[in-house]
């Protein structure tokens, strides 16, 4: 049994208590090199077999997954192993050699970031759509930033993009969003070193244009936390409204 499972962003206590038991039950660890915290790995137990994928190719991974595939096998990746974590590749051979896996979820970058700065991405009114992308740069993205952005009523997470700050910039100006819109940069989110940097797109590029590591681009108007029209769950008049049909009936 091969266990995938979500180490979260950062922050080793943001392990689920799952993922927790995984490790400390197996015989084999295979982690994704420095994005996953080193305190995560003092749950395996002494005799725990170790690596690291970093300098792995895909045949380099399938062969040690193979070799230890009778053991209780751990694929430990960053964040939640649903995205940008090359699981489907995986899977696909886990499948094809017919080695059975599970998969556990963790926290994502985007959901750390957010309790980081404490917002919420479905402001009534403002956005109840999250997008969750990247900005293409070597690598292709089969949406376009343009085609993306077009969505301005929705709430952006752009994972991997911190390098292409200015052509996220340029996109959104020759799209008509104004200068003053929100975009918030949180680096390393959850990590002991996190950093946060609050700005808009017009001048975010002067305050993380030396990061060069992981860092979530968060952008659009949801940043202002301004609802423009009230929760049906908690306001007051549709709460009476719904007490009036109770006793109705």
């Amino acid at each position: 049994m091969v266990k995938f499972v979500g180490a979260g962003p950062g922050d080793p206590e943001l392990i689920t208590v799952k993922g927790m038991k995984a490790l400390q039950e197996a015989e084999v660890v295979l982690y994704t090199g420095s994005l996953v915290p080193q305190e995560l790995l003092t749950w395996c137990t002494d005799e725990c077999i170790i690596d690291n994928s970093a300098d792995m190719s895909y045949e380099d991974i399938f062969s040690f997954i193979k070799k230890y595939s009778d053991k209780k096998f751990v694929r430990l990746h960053t964040g939640d192993s649903s995205l940008y974590s090359t699981t489907a590749k995986q899977v696909e051979f886990l499948r094809n050699e017919g080695i059975e896996f599970q998969v556990i979820p963790g926290v994502t970058a985007a959901f750390g970031a957010a309790a980081a700065v404490g917002i919420e991405y479905t402001i009534p009114g403002v956005s109840q759509t999250l997008i969750i992308s990247r900005v293409e740069g070597r690598t292709p993205n089969p949406e376009s930033l343009e085609q993306l952005l077009s969505n301005k009523n929705s709430s952006f997470a752009f994972y991997l993009s911190i390098s292409l700050i200015e052509k996220l910039k340029t996109t959104a100006f020759a799209l008509g969003y104004l200068k003053d819109t929100p975009c918030w940069v949180v680096e390393r989110a959850t990590w002991a070193e996190e950093k946060i940097y609050k700005g808009t797109i017009s001048d975010i590029q002067k305050q993380v244009s030396h990061i060069k590591g992981v860092a979530l681009i968060m952008f659009g108007e949801y940043l202002n936390q301004q609802a423009t029209v009230e929760s049906h769950l908690y306001a007051n008049k549709y709460k009476k409204e719904g007490e009036r049909k109770s006793k109705a009936l």
